[in-house]
């Protein structure tokens, strides 16, 4: 068995989780997100966390149950509006947000795992996105300042993985989780399906596994439904 297999959340979090860390957490909404190991960080008690996440799960669902246990003291998000707890502690000044147009948010994560330290961006200038931030003419149109995003710790979702850490995500969880797998000082995947090495065909990997360390199996995944919409049937 590969050194990068675990077999479990909290043994393939251990060592790594500390006060005041720097969290990636990948997914969209409910799809793609880490949720098993997002529940290993919340058993395993570790606060004043900060937090690179599009958005915050739902209430009780993924980051949501961090944030019920006031584990995590800023976000760094695109998405907030699903989630009415982070809306009160955002509100009531238990929670620091530091909001981010999703292009810029995914293109800072990206420019991190690239070793890119900063870009620059049209969006959100003249608004107060731009506030405090250097802005720069370039071709007679104005762009700011945005900083490329690391973080101690990148946690991603992947439908299948070999047991070398490479990665194959599927459909709409193909969103923040590639980025952030080259991002993290350590990246910890979980996969749904584990194969040997070989098995996933070089075309299809988007995470080489030199990006991931550390590797837990999660098969059975609930697929949660986020925003349910029926009609009648005719």
């Amino acid at each position: 068995m590969s050194t990068k297999v675990y077999s479990n959340a909290t043994t393939a979090l251990a060592g790594l989780l500390k006060d005041g860390m720097t969290v990636m957490s990948g997914g969209f909404g409910l799809c793609g997100i880490p949720e098993s190991l997002i529940l290993a960080i919340r058993e395993s008690g570790v606060t004043n966390l900060t937090v690179i996440s599009n958005n915050a799960g739902v209430d009780g669902i993924g980051l949501g149950i961090l944030l019920e246990t006031k584990q995590i003291k800023k976000m760094i998000s695109s998405y907030v509006g699903e989630n009415k707890l982070f809306a009160q502690q955002f509100l009531g000044g238990e929670l620091e947000l530091e909001f981010n147009p999703q292009g810029t948010l995914a293109e800072r994560i990206r420019a991190g795992g690239a070793g890119i330290p900063a870009f620059f961006t049209k969006t959100g200038v003249g608004t107060i996105i731009a506030d405090g931030k250097e802005l720069k003419d370039f071709d007679g149109e104005t762009y700011v300042m945005e900083r490329g995003l690391r973080a101690d710790l990148a946690i991603v979702h992947a439908w299948k993985g070999d047991t070398e850490g490479n990665l194959v995500y599927r459909k709409t969880a193909r969103n923040f989780n590639p980025m952030m797998a080259t991002a993290g000082k350590v990246t910890v995947a979980q996969v749904e399906h584990l194969v040997q090495p070989g098995e996933i065909d070089p075309d299809h990997i988007i995470t080489p596994g030199i990006f991931v360390q550390r590797i837990i199996h999660v098969p059975g995944v609930e697929k949660r439904i986020e925003q349910r919409t029926t009609r009648k049937r005719a």
